[in-house]
């Protein structure tokens, strides 16, 4: 079991072999829960909140313009679609 050592401003260093197995890199987030005596650090995405209402409002624009497909019957049926408009672009 790796250790680690709070330093002087409460830093602490992740080993090689706990950051490489939890997939983490410099500048990921990290949340961190206290629960009793025990520090639990959870690797986070932060997701910029402008970037999605924009795509959530194009979406919008889409569906009350008629560009959507389905409703589908199935997730097989939507996946047919799928192949089918991905051929179709293909071939222009």
């Amino acid at each position: 079991m790796p250790l680690v050592k709070i330093k002087e401003k409460f830093q602490v260093t992740l080993p090689t072999a706990v950051r490489e197995k939890a997939g983490v890199a410099v500048g990921d987030v990290l949340e961190a829960k206290v629960q009793g005596n025990k520090i639990t650090l959870t690797p986070k995405v932060v997701v910029d909140r402008t970037f999605v209402e924009k795509r959530l409002a194009e979406s919008r624009d889409d569906a009350k313009a008629g560009r959507v497909y389905g409703p589908f019957g199935s997730a097989k049926a939507a996946v047919r679609s799928l192949h089918r408009e991905a051929r179709r672009l293909k071939k222009r």
